[in-house]
């Protein structure tokens, strides 16, 4: 028997994977099943079937290199072959990819190139925050269909390992399943619990960078020449002051900016989704800085929650609203500020607080994150606005990542990794593709699958 915990895309790739050649497998998950989901909690931490992309945006970016790095497992060949069959599985439930034109993306790419900005065209798909429910039922139910049995609402406690090898799961209150392999794939909400796992049987971890910055809110019409291009467009920007990577994400095209909780760490951040069936009048995007840290610290997990933290004290438990005029003018928003003028932008989340983002974020984001507005603008005319809306904390926790071998086998003889929860993804493709690559090895194992991780069984 094989065991899974998790029931993201990680695990669930991984579980259709197996099952579609034979295997028993059983996948457990301390969230609840999809019938119990209501896509209008978009960030509720007790994700349970679906994981964390359930509630998100549902864009899935078909690239090797966004949402982790494949080509750390396989060649450049096989990685773009396996993003080919996870794009492949999301067909078959309706899922298409958004068309583009060449043309017009050479020209968008020529033009942010002229402005030291790279632009980076991906194969993207949409599903909408709100038809993601259905799918991932459908999904379930096709994987139940094909042997697979589902455990909701059970807590695994830890890792059963003896002699070197893994021998099963430990579930809350002490009970033991058996297992011949294990497949940890705890979602973003499982970071912690999935360091605490490895540690507790001595493996090698290593620390990810976070990503800290806000969510960028201006008028759909700003954006709209650059999403007819791209629908998620990828831009990366190296700031002129200290040198460091910022990046455009999660851009949410008439989309609305949502307040997210870290129930655990008690602070407040932001995200951001769009709906198929529903518009706002604006676009959001996230604008992150990525952030390494070296000894004496190496937690950048700890350190983006302590800057999470005091932006959430700043706001007084709410995020914190801010428009580009005022934080260039080193004074903090109000609400009569911010609604001084008709055509100011009307913000999409106002459980906010109004005030300064620079008492909360480090002088050295700031400055980051200005001066990529500024290059952006060159690329996106109008983006960086007096009216411009930013919204704090957007924060981007990539969990600590155990050593693994290339097909994601750990330490310990028949325990694998997938998704993001163990720090080897980052996004639902990316996540959806290593789910995939554990599972191969696992079948390789057996005789069963393909020697190489990317290559389809």
């Amino acid at each position: 028997m094989i065991a899974i915990v998790g029931a993201g895309p990680g695990g669930l790739f991984a579980a259709h994977e197996l099952a579609r050649h034979g295997e028993t497998v059983h996948v457990y998950d301390v969230g609840q099943d999809v019938s119990a989901r209501r896509w209008e909690d978009p960030f509720d931490l007790l994700h349970g079937m679906g994981g964390a992309g359930t509630f998100s945006d549902g864009k899935i970016n078909y690239h090797p290199q966004i949402g982790g790095d494949l080509h750390a497992f396989m060649t450049r060949e096989d990685a773009w072959a396996l993003m080919a069959d996870v794009e492949g599985l999301f067909q078959r439930y309706d899922v298409e990819v958004i068309p583009t034109d060449k043309e017009s993306t050479h020209v968008l790419e020529r033009r942010a190139a002229q402005q030291g900005v790279r632009f980076l065209p991906i194969r993207q798909a949409h599903v909408g925050s709100d038809h993601l429910t259905a799918l991932i039922r459908r999904f379930g139910d096709d994987l139940r269909a094909a042997g697979v049995t589902f455990h909701f609402g059970v807590r695994v406690e830890n890792v059963a390992v003896g002699d070197g090898r893994v021998r099963g799961l430990v579930l809350e209150g002490g009970e033991t399943v058996p297992a011949d392999e294990v497949i940890l794939a705890p979602g973003r909400v499982g970071s912690e619990w999935m360091r605490h796992t490895a540690e507790s049987h001595g493996l090698t971890i290593y620390f990810n960078p976070v990503d800290i910055g806000v969510r960028v809110e201006v008028p759909s019409m700003v954006m709209e020449e650059v999403i007819a291009v791209s629908y998620d467009p990828k831009f990366y920007v190296r700031t002129p002051t200290y040198d460091d990577r910022v990046r455009t994400f999660c851009v949410s095209p008439l989309g609305y900016v949502a307040k997210e909780v870290y129930r655990e760490e008690g602070a407040v951040g932001v995200n951001g989704h769009s709906l198929r069936d529903e518009k706002s009048s604006n676009t959001n995007f996230a604008l992150l800085t990525s952030v390494n840290l070296t000894e004496p610290v190496e937690s950048t997990t700890a350190y983006g929650i302590s800057i999470a933290r005091l932006a959430t004290t700043i706001g007084g438990g709410r995020p914190i609203l801010q428009s580009l005029g005022d934080l260039r003018r080193h004074r903090r928003s109000t609400w009569g500020r911010l609604e001084k003028s008709p055509g100011d932008v009307v913000p999409t989340l106002t459980d906010v607080t109004p005030g300064d983002i620079s008492m909360a974020l480090p002088h050295r984001i700031v400055t980051d994150l200005l001066e990529a507005l500024e290059l952006l603008a060159g690329v996106i005319p109008g983006l960086d606005a007096d009216r411009t809306l930013l919204y704090a904390l957007e924060l981007k926790r990539y969990a600590t990542r155990p050593k693994t071998d290339r097909h994601l086998q750990t330490e310990v003889q028949g325990l694998y990794v997938a998704g993001d929860g163990a720090g080897v993804a980052r996004g639902i493709a990316g996540a959806a593709a290593t789910g995939l690559i554990a599972a191969r090895g696992i079948l390789a194992s057996h005789g069963a699958g393909p020697a190489e991780p990317g290559r389809p069984g």
